[in-house]
């Protein structure tokens, strides 16, 4: 499969590479030296050092998952719009998940979680210019064929683990990307309601009496009753409502 066919642009430049550190990494190289088409995705079969949020690592048994990166021009989105941006892109790989798995849910800030377990990590790098996003990076990493992770990862699971059946990764990833691009153009026509609301009612752990913890390791019993137009969770507990950035506060799972 050389480019996508139920596209409108993304994928329409499929880049397909057998080993790399990142394909965020990439992505940046390519922007660096020219202007990819937007949409532009690239794809490695084997991804040695992936990133995940906060400067964590992606780990994947290569040949196994789905590592990949789209090339985006959201100039159209100011500075303070970035999460709708984080939202859009969470809904769109969730739109797929959910399809296979109904018991999927969008973790805060844009992981999604199946039965309680991770199968899918987001990290979007955004480039300013001004006022306004000149570049967004997205870089995805889904568990889909793998069935043994490595002790070090606290919740894993995988499309495989989760229904039993192995997936072809070039109709995953073609099938990721069209809802992916249907939730962007969703974005691109000023449809932030529709996104906002929709992130919520999925939302892991919304308006649910849950545990969390402070950086320092004090945890506190709390709801989830928000997202702040800039991505800031809101959890209401005794002391009042409080939001939090995605270093402020983890679950406790």
């Amino acid at each position: 499969m050389s480019t996508f066919t139920n596209t409108l642009f993304v994928g329409k430049v499929l880049l397909r590479i057998n080993k790399l550190d990142s394909t965020n990494n990439y992505a940046t190289s390519l922007l660096s030296k020219n202007k990819p088409s937007e949409g532009t995705v690239i794809s490695a079969w084997a991804q040695e050092q992936g990133k995940g949020q906060i400067g964590r690592t992606w780990l994947t048994e290569p040949g196994k998952n789905l590592t990949f990166s789209i090339i985006f021009y959201p100039r159209f989105l100011i500075a303070k719009e970035q999460f709708i941006l984080n939202q859009a892109i969470a809904l769109g790989v969730f739109d797929y998940i959910k399809q296979i798995c109904p018991n999927s849910k969008v973790k805060w800030p844009n992981d999604i979680y199946v039965n309680d377990k991770k199968i899918c990590g987001i990290l979007i790098q955004n480039s300013l210019s001004g006022a306004h996003i000149q570049t967004a990076i997205v870089g995805i990493g889904l568990n889909v064929n793998q069935q043994n992770f490595p002790e070090s990862l606290p919740n894993p699971t995988s499309l495989r683990l989760e229904t039993g059946q192995t997936f072809d990764l070039d109709q995953v990833l073609e099938n990721v990307c069209e809802r992916i691009e249907t939730r962007y153009l969703q974005v691109r026509a000023n449809n932030y309601t529709l996104i906002q609301q929709e992130y919520l009612e999925n939302l892991y752990r919304f308006q649910e009496e849950a545990l969390f913890e402070y950086p320092g390791g004090a945890t506190f019993s709390g709801r989830i009753v928000g997202i702040s137009e800039t991505g800031r969770l809101m959890i209401d507990h005794q002391k009042g409502t409080e939001s939090f950035d995605v270093r402020e506060v983890r679950f406790i799972l």
